[in-house]
């Protein structure tokens, strides 16, 4: 348990930094499932627009350290890949 004042505040403080977090990765999980639901659907067109919007989302979130940036290249590398295969 916290005892210092100062403990007490990191404390409070990453908690609110849990939660933020925890929003954040929802909406980074649901962009990916809904193009992965597009390329199941085998719609090319659909999977292509859902990428592009989900893209910048992955981007953001390893710029602000919730991912690592290297799990971010291998999401979008993956998801660009089940694309191509939709055509094939």
């Amino acid at each position: 348990m916290a005892n210092s004042n100062q403990s007490r505040k990191r404390a409070r403080q990453a908690e609110s930094r849990r939660k933020h977090n925890a929003g954040r990765r929802s909406l980074l999980r649901t962009s990916i499932k809904n193009v992965l639901k597009a390329i199941s659907s085998g719609e090319k067109e659909d999977a292509t627009s859902a990428l592009q919007t989900a893209m910048p989302i992955v981007d953001k979130m390893a710029g602000k350290k919730i991912i690592h940036k290297n799990k971010a290249a291998r999401i979008k590398s993956r998801l660009v890949r089940k694309i191509k295969l939709i055509s094939a």
